[in-house]
């Protein structure tokens, strides 16, 4: 996943709603970002960003992906490109909304 934004990745992501990384998930760190595998989907995806990878590491302790974002030190101009990253990652199951327990 790159923080570059796409017109498909941007739509619908809510950055105020709680996430996680999906419990069948396996993250590999690596220099670039990281690797995620999804053992349910057996999909591969590719964090390119450092900066990426805290993010998604935080979402299930932070109470929103915004507050994740802002934890990761992502500036406001650079929202839009995680959002897209983040609704792309949605979008491949690699994560998930949390339940309100």
């Amino acid at each position: 996943m790159s923080t570059e934004p796409s017109a498909a990745s941007r739509a619908g992501f809510d950055l105020d709603r709680r996430w996680q990384l999906h419990p069948q998930v396996s993250v590999r760190p690596e220099r670039f970002g990281a690797l995620l595998y999804h053992f349910g989907t057996r999909r591969l995806s590719f964090l390119k960003s450092p900066a990426l990878l805290t993010v998604v590491g935080t979402l299930g302790e932070a109470p929103s992906a915004r507050a994740a974002c802002r934890l990761a030190g992502v500036t406001e101009a650079e929202l839009p490109a995680y959002a897209a990253a983040l609704g792309t990652l949605a979008a491949s199951l690699m994560i998930r909304m949390r339940e309100d327990r």
